[in-house]
């Protein structure tokens, strides 16, 4: 349904930029909020809490990485901070899913994302489709990846934080688990980053909750005609 918001006065500020401390989905002038304050807060925390536990867990993996420990204070400080530091990643992770949960349920045309012919289209920006919602395949597999990934760190990383109160297998098992599932999840944060950076407006709407109507009309269609009552033609 279509929604569009009076400009408020706001002196010499933005008004859409004044709209996104509270809502998202309305347009304001020509720009259109996409991400609320509450959910740009929600996506720093996990990404800013993610940093944190790279840079602290780097040098605890291996000494290669050791530099980075001074940065904290030593590598005692760093194998003291990382878990609390796993703690707030994974409020954040949980804060998310409550959040987006609803709305990254994948329908069949998302499901075209997982092929790979697909995906390599999309990364060549080849591929764009008309019913687009506001979040699309790709973003969508990349929510239901992090809280995967996210859920693997945080269970291997209870087992080792409390390493004498459980059995040795399950250890072993965790050092595997912890290894592999950040791998995967550094992998998929570098791909995050590099897609945010490529098309531009997409980091910056992360910045100020807002995006131009051209960017929602080429990168996100439907949300677009949702968002402005735009026939499809």
């Amino acid at each position: 349904m279509a929604q569009a918001v009076s400009p408020p006065n706001v002196g010499h500020a933005d008004p859409a930029v004044a709209v996104a401390r509270h809502a998202e989905d309305v347009v304001v002038g020509d720009r259109i909020v996409r991400h609320s304050l509450a959910s740009r807060a929600m996506h720093w925390t996990v990404g800013t809490s993610f940093i944190l536990c790279f840079l602290t867990g780097m040098p605890i993996w291996t000494p290669i990485f050791g530099w980075m420990a001074y940065l904290f204070g030593g590598l005692q400080v760093c194998r003291w901070l990382h878990p609390f530091l796993g703690v707030l990643f994974s409020v954040g992770l949980v804060w998310m899913a409550a959040s987006w949960w609803t709305q990254m349920v994948m329908s069949s045309r998302d499901r075209e994302w997982l092929s790979p012919a697909y995906f390599a289209r999309y990364m060549r920006f080849q591929s764009t489709d008309p019913e687009t919602g506001k979040y699309n395949g790709g973003q969508k597999a990349l929510f239901w990846m992090t809280l995967l990934g996210g859920l693997a760190l945080f269970l291997s990383g209870v087992v080792l934080w409390f390493p004498t109160m459980l059995p040795e297998p399950l250890r072993e098992i965790s050092w595997i688990l912890h290894d592999v599932a950040f791998i995967a999840f550094f992998l998929l944060i570098i791909g995050h980053v590099y897609l945010a950076i490529a098309e531009p407006g997409t980091f910056e709407s992360q910045l100020d909750g807002t995006v131009s109507k051209p960017w929602a009309r080429l990168h996100h269609p439907r949300w677009y005609r949702e968002v402005t009552g735009e026939q499809r033609k």
